[in-house]
């Protein structure tokens, strides 16, 4: 009672009254010492568990996990069915297909990053601080090349890249064709070679500590000096979108952590790993190498095949596929299956050969390590059956009725839904939208601005930082999806807004430098890439553009201009009120001293 005293003893004998004291030597057996003196370890005993209790002991565990990929997919899906459904007044075909696929792509992507902690990140942990100990740079960097390649396989977004081929038609875009066909392989090899040359230069910037904005611009001259010279050519063209869009489908969930744990590890054994800024530029690196590797490529094909030869070429392909009997292998389910095992697996046997062999190390926890790997391609081969029947029709209705809003489609007879100008805004904001919510499901970018606020001591909120990053994106879809309406020339926005971002650069600071061309990493995970990929094609085929790509690359480069915007006004505002301040606290000792007078 309030206001009342108790003797202390009456308290301590009321806390004490009912409860016994029981020695923990009960329960606990006596240490035992065999003859050298050393203790024996205690054996522990088997935990027996029935099914209900095994339910009940993962199911926190599964829920948080599976929610993390329902709060990144349901949103988008649920947007695309209702703007579907009661803008452009048109049911979703094969619902149920597609809600079953969405359903394997969100359980793929649960047991995929869950399996990738698990099981692949250990081995990018232990070669990152073991392997600059016992090998030379040379080797060290044909490791870290080998690996980006590696990891470029297994990236879940490279899956939806390949299947894009199937959607061009090889009249229209020859060269095009033939990459995303006869040369897919070939194609994924470039990038995941140029995305191994970029961590490679990624860790010698973290051992000698060179700036990001010099290598920026070593990489945007080639890039951009390539892509102006194949804008000349008609055929080489039309392989701009598809180079470009290469660098956004490269920085997933795979690369990014095992290269920046690699980079990092190298970089801390070498006593360089303390800098704050650690692990930031290896993303922007990567991100710009392929456009150049793909750039390359097409040049390549270009001066060794012609069109005509690659017409001919696809049709005696498709006579013979019409005659021959298609294995198991070549037809869903079993290509997506096969597909996700050769993603995961000759990466896990390079780590592995890496570790043994170079290294001679040895895993701890093999079998926690082990169930990881067997999660990732589980993961992978589910997530590969999502995409194929959920994410990429989902997005391939969404991108060919769109234009039924304010034109009148190739192979339909109805008339558009809207006026023109009310249609195409329509479809304008539609794709802003997708662009913007894409990027606040994205978990990486919740990350990144918590890192952002803490390098920059507060003067970038985090807020900031992922409000930025979305209306970047927004708009860089919006611009990708009117350069399919108004078939604009890529290179017509692609100059421009680097040009922006250049000049933006040089006007930055280190630190806003390195979040903003990191940020355009962040935007292109393993469910907008597919997604908006499947879209941009849909688009394309409905409005005869050539070819549906150049969106992505829209989506990168939106962010890194809207980001390093945001970082100068921060900075300014923050320079503002240091000024203010000194002001104040001046006309405080001015007012303290005539008093004092």
């Amino acid at each position: 009672m309030p206001g009342k005293y108790h003797r202390m003893g009456d308290y301590q004998r009321f806390l004490t009254t009912g409860h016994n004291e029981i020695s923990l030597n009960k329960f606990v057996e006596k240490v035992r010492r065999d003859e050298n003196g050393e203790i024996i370890p205690i054996p522990s005993p088997q935990v027996k568990l029935n099914g209900t209790e095994t339910v009940k002991l993962l199911r926190p565990y599964v829920s948080v996990r599976f929610m993390e990929q329902v709060k990144a997919v349901i949103p988008l899906a649920v947007y695309l069915a209702l703007f579907q459904l009661f803008i452009l007044r048109q049911l979703v075909q094969d619902s149920w297909i597609i809600m079953g696929g969405l359903f394997a792509a969100i359980v793929g992507l649960m047991f995929f990053m869950e399996g990738l902690t698990l099981g692949l990140m250990p081995f990018g942990t232990i070669i990152g601080k073991q392997l600059p100990r016992k090998s030379s740079l040379p080797m060290v960097m044909l490791i870290t090349v080998l690996l980006g390649i590696g990891v470029t396989f297994a990236e879940p977004a490279i899956s939806a890249l390949k299947a894009a081929g199937g959607n061009v038609v090889v009249e229209k875009a020859p060269y095009l064709y033939a990459m995303l066909n006869e040369w897919s392989e070939i194609l994924v090899l470039v990038v995941g070679a140029s995305v191994g040359l970029a961590a490679a230069l990624g860790t010698l910037r973290f051992l000698y500590g060179w700036s990001l904005k010099p290598l920026i611009y070593a990489s945007l001259v080639p890039v951009l000096a390539l892509t102006i010279i194949a804008a000349f050519d008609p055929e080489l063209q039309k392989i701009l979108g598809l180079a470009w869009d290469c660098g956004a489908v490269t920085t997933g969930p795979v690369t990014v952590p095992l290269v920046l744990s690699l980079g990092i590890g190298i970089a801390a054994s070498a006593g360089k790993g303390d800098s704050g800024l650690s692990g930031f530029g290896v993303v922007t690196l990567a991100s710009l190498f392929p456009i150049l590797g793909v750039l390359l490529l097409s040049f390549y094909i270009c001066y060794t095949v012609t069109p005509a030869e690659i017409i001919e070429s696809a049709k005696l392909a498709a006579q013979a596929a019409q005659t021959m009997n298609v294995s198991w292998y070549q037809k869903s389910p079993g290509q997506e299956i096969l597909l996700g095992i050769r993603a995961i697996l000759p990466l896990v046997l390079f780590l592995f050969a890496v570790l043994t062999f170079l290294l001679k190390e040895k895993l701890e926890k093999q079998g926690e390590i082990l169930y990881g790997i067997g999660l990732t391609i589980l993961g992978m081969c589910i997530f590969n059956l999502g995409l194929t029947y959920g994410l990429s029709k989902l997005g391939d209705n969404a991108g060919t009725l769109v234009p039924t809003a304010f034109m009148q489609v190739v192979g339909q007879s109805s008339s558009p839904l809207y006026v023109y100008g009310v249609g195409l805004t329509l479809a304008l904001v539609f794709a802003w939208f997708l662009g913007y919510g894409a990027t606040l499901a994205e978990p990486a970018l919740s990350a990144l601005g918590s890192t952002t606020e803490n390098l920059t001591n507060g003067v970038f909120k985090k807020k900031t930082l992922v409000m930025a990053v979305s209306i970047g994106v927004g708009f860089g879809i919006a611009l990708g999806v009117a350069k399919l309406i108004f078939d604009i020339p890529l290179v017509w926005l692609i100059l421009p807004g680097y040009i922006i971002a250049i000049v933006l650069t040089y006007f930055s600071t280190e630190e806003f430098v390195n979040i903003a061309w990191d940020s355009a990493g962040v935007t292109t995970g393993p469910i907008t890439v597919p997604l908006v990929l499947a879209m941009g094609l849909g688009l394309g085929n409905a409005t005869k553009a050539i070819e549906g790509f150049g969106i992505l690359c829209m989506a990168s480069i939106g962010p890194i201009i809207s980001v390093m915007i945001s970082g100068l006004w921060a900075r300014y505002k923050a320079y503002t009120e240091r000024e203010l301040a000194k002001t104040e606290r001046k006309a405080t000792s001015e007012q303290e001293a005539k008093a004092i007078i």
